[in-house]
């Protein structure tokens, strides 16, 4: 900030439309000037891949015929390159000019329009109200909380609850991990996810008899003392509908409906239910896992996951996708999803974070998974401020308690 003539000139930060809107309230600008304005306030970049040559250098001169701008290659220019990736830089008032310039044009540049319009709708969506059965959760904080409740005794995370030294009978087992669900509720959990299969590295799978075992008994109980929505997570078909006969309303799948049956049920059931990219099986995810384009390998994945549940007869008001932290990621993957995160809002569904404990926060901080509680709910805070709608943790609490702050700052 520097001050001229006795005036203030700073450099404003905004996080989006709502910032903008106020600082021109503020200025008691007229609300029409305002709507005018607003439009060509902001400018959003708009990276295409894999544009047809001659489609790029039309879309170069109808850009810059409006005041936009458009980064090609060299050998774009020069139309050596038949397909080409482009950046588009303009303001939602150039790009809606854009798109109609785009409709009169050729090379299926109309279509591009289409998709063009669609992402940045996307994109600018704000929040997503959630319809999990009986349950309609409406949009409030910066992100909602899905509270973990494992019943498995090899969890990486080290909550114990399976495996608690108290806990040596099966009714005692159970009494447990219900008080423990309840306590989540209370403490702030908007769902509860409860698993039987531990998905950690190289963990060993698990009969479907004994997760059957682990979790039906608990959804049933857990069902009768809240009103919350309950989700299961598991990748077997079987394990989804035995929770959803029995009180569960979602399903979180770590394999990204890789099993069409699991589709098929989920879409029975009117379920709602958790697309996640995971790149192998658990047991080898971790095994050197490499990526040509990270974002755009993960952002693939999720779409066409997404398009096989619309054809399975899947409710597209009740699809979340999870861009699978720590699911064949490095640390380095893991903390450019993060930084990256805004970018999966172009899919237009609401988005699911789950960082909680997990081992790039140890290998960064060098902490044990015990005492991973303040990374965990840091990432957590810049998922929320990034465009996650969902964090999915074992500290409830303390993370409910940073959101709420967090939401008081940015709102």
């Amino acid at each position: 900030m520097t001050v001229f003539n006795n005036n203030t000139i700073k450099v404003l930060k905004i996080y989006g439309s709502e910032d903008l809107t106020a600082i021109m309230r503020e200025l008691k600008v007229d609300p029409y000037g305002i709507r005018i304005m607003l439009p060509k306030g902001i400018n959003y970049l708009i990276r295409i891949n894999s544009l047809p040559g001659v489609a790029a250098n039309i879309l170069k001169q109808e850009l810059l015929s409006i005041g936009g701008e458009c980064a090609l290659p060299k050998e774009a220019l020069t139309a050596r390159n038949k397909k080409t990736d482009c950046l588009l830089i303009a303001t939602l008032a150039q790009y809606n000019c854009l798109i109609e310039k785009l409709k009169k044009q050729p090379f299926s540049l109309k279509k591009l329009s289409e998709d063009i319009s669609r992402v940045l709708a996307n994109y600018s969506r704000e929040a997503f109200p959630l319809k999990l059965g009986k349950y309609r959760i409406e949009p409030g904080r910066s992100a909602r909380i899905m509270g973990i409740v494992n019943a498995t005794p090899d969890s990486f995370s080290g909550d114990g609850l399976y495996r608690n030294p108290i806990v040596k009978w099966e009714n005692q087992r159970l009494d447990y991990l219900v008080e423990y669900a309840v306590k989540q509720v209370r403490d702030g959990a908007d769902i509860l996810d409860i698993g039987g299969e531990s998905s950690r590295p190289q963990a060993k799978p698990v009969s479907l008899k004994e997760e059957i075992s682990r979790t039906i008994p608990l959804i049933k109980l857990i069902s009768k003392r809240i009103k919350t929505p309950i989700s299961i997570d598991t990748c077997k078909p079987e394990v989804a509908q035995a929770a959803l006969d029995n009180g569960a309303v979602m399903v979180n799948d770590i394999t990204g409906l890789r099993n069409p049956k699991m589709a098929a049920v989920i879409s029975r059931y009117n379920a709602a239910c958790v697309i996640m990219h995971m790149k192998g099986t658990p047991r080898t995810m971790q095994k050197n896992p490499a990526y040509r384009a990270l974002i755009d390998e993960i952002l693939g994945f999720l779409s066409h996951s997404i398009e096989q549940a619309l054809q399975s007869g899947i409710n597209p008001d009740k699809i979340i996708v999870d861009p699978g932290i720590g699911f064949g990621k490095t640390t380095e993957h893991n903390l450019e999803i993060l930084k990256r995160l805004a970018e999966f809002k172009s899919l237009g569904k609401p988005i699911l974070v789950g960082t909680s404990r997990k081992a790039f926060i140890g290998k960064i901080l060098d902490l044990p998974v015990e005492k991973r509680m303040i990374g965990t709910i840091t990432s957590c805070v810049l998922a929320a401020a990034n465009g996650a709608d969902i964090v999915r943790v074992h500290d409830v609490k303390e993370t409910a308690q940073a959101l709420k702050l967090t939401q008081a700052i940015l709102k």
